[in-house]
């Protein structure tokens, strides 16, 4: 049985449930079952980890969902109405956040994670982009591509709800985009109750999965497979197409508090810019190994996580911009987080382990 996981589903995500199930009626199962209650939940397959104030959220494989309330010490299951993997998650302050995952789910809190309401699924996803794609083709300037789009759009439809969102990014508890495999995006502007495709505005003729987002201000990233990246001028509307440090994938997206974005992904390859994507600089690190998440930590630097479970760190001294932090860990690491207490806590195929940070959080 393949496992998805965030680790390796941003290199090719490979489904966490025989092959075959993403034929509608099972994936019809799925979105209509009721995560079970696992007593080693603590244990599985957990993908993205996320902040909602002072409790952590975890989420992962057959729509597992954990909260912790001390910090990661201890963990307790929450009600999902869904037993699909969800691949990512968020919240904009103590009460309201989402998740994301397989079959084009889309699920909202508005209890820091105790319960979950379903807002889309993969079905309802593919007939938004229908729509959008033909009320485009009317006006569009190029007809053959427009014909394309809409093409693309009835086979998403005919497939059924078996491509997953992989990552989200919302700036307040109203507005929020998200993104997938397949150039999958959508954008919501009233906290996920109605949903638009972004397709159309985010240039991206082949379709590449999209694996990451970041955003300050009215300055927003994508990047995705083979060295996709985009950047869009206002707030997440439309995007346009940068040019690539690399022709690898790119699975985690970061951006510091003085603005500098970074970039990584396969094989231990990371990049810098600090002029917004018009050029990047390479980030070394020592150990080939790919990058699988990035976060900003209280300090406003940026902490980058590998699946072999090392960590790297921006730092204001001249000389290295990344450097190794902490000891690595002996686990594939999918995810981290910052607790409110200055601890890391980490997500990976094993399930959760959390670490005290070495004193150059602190210091630096």
């Amino acid at each position: 049985m393949n496992r998805f996981c965030r680790v390796v589903s941003r290199l090719v995500w490979l489904m966490a449930l025989p092959f075959g199930l993403a034929q509608a009626a099972g994936v019809g199962d799925v979105l209509n079952t009721p995560a079970m209650q696992a007593p080693q939940a603590q244990h599985a397959v957990l993908l993205d980890l996320a902040r909602a104030q002072a409790r952590l959220v975890a989420v992962g494989e057959r729509g597992i969902v954990l909260l912790s309330d001390d910090n990661g010490s201890s963990w307790r299951q929450a009600e999902v109405p869904v037993s699909v993997t969800l691949t990512a998650v968020q919240f904009v302050n103590a009460h309201t956040g989402w998740a994301v995952g397989h079959a084009g789910v889309v699920l909202a809190s508005q209890d820091g994670g105790e319960h979950w309401a379903v807002q889309l699924d993969g079905s309802h996803a593919a007939q938004l982009e229908l729509q959008a794609a033909k009320q485009r083709m009317s006006a569009a300037i190029d007809q053959d591509a427009a014909a394309a789009r809409v093409q693309t759009a009835e086979r998403f439809v005919s497939d059924g709800p078996d491509k997953p969102f992989l990552a989200l990014k919302f700036v307040d508890a109203k507005h929020g985009l998200i993104v997938g495999a397949y150039g999958l995006a959508f954008q919501t502007d009233d906290g996920g109750r109605t949903w638009q495709s972004l397709m159309g505005q985010i240039d991206n003729p082949m379709g590449s999965h999209l694996y990451a987002i970041a955003g300050q201000g009215e300055h927003w990233f994508v990047a995705g497979e083979q060295g996709y990246l985009a950047r869009s001028d206002n707030g997440g509307q439309s995007f346009t197409p940068l040019e690539s440090p690399y022709a690898g994938s790119f699975f985690a997206l970061q951006i510091r508090d003085d603005g500098t974005l970074l970039a990584a992904g396969l094989k231990g390859n990371a990049f810098v810019s600090n002029d917004l994507g018009q050029s990047f600089q390479p980030a070394p690190v020592p150990m080939p190994i790919s990058f699988s998440d990035a976060i900003r930590t209280d300090d406003g630097q940026l902490l980058l996580v590998n699946q072999g479970g090392a960590m790297f760190r921006t730092s204001n001294q001249p000389g290295a911009l990344l450097k190794p932090y902490g000891k690595p860990l002996a686990m594939p690491v999918s995810s981290v987080v910052q607790a409110a207490d200055g601890s890391l806590v980490l997500a990976g195929f094993t399930g959760l382990t959390r670490v005290s940070p070495p004193t150059a959080i602190a210091s630096e």
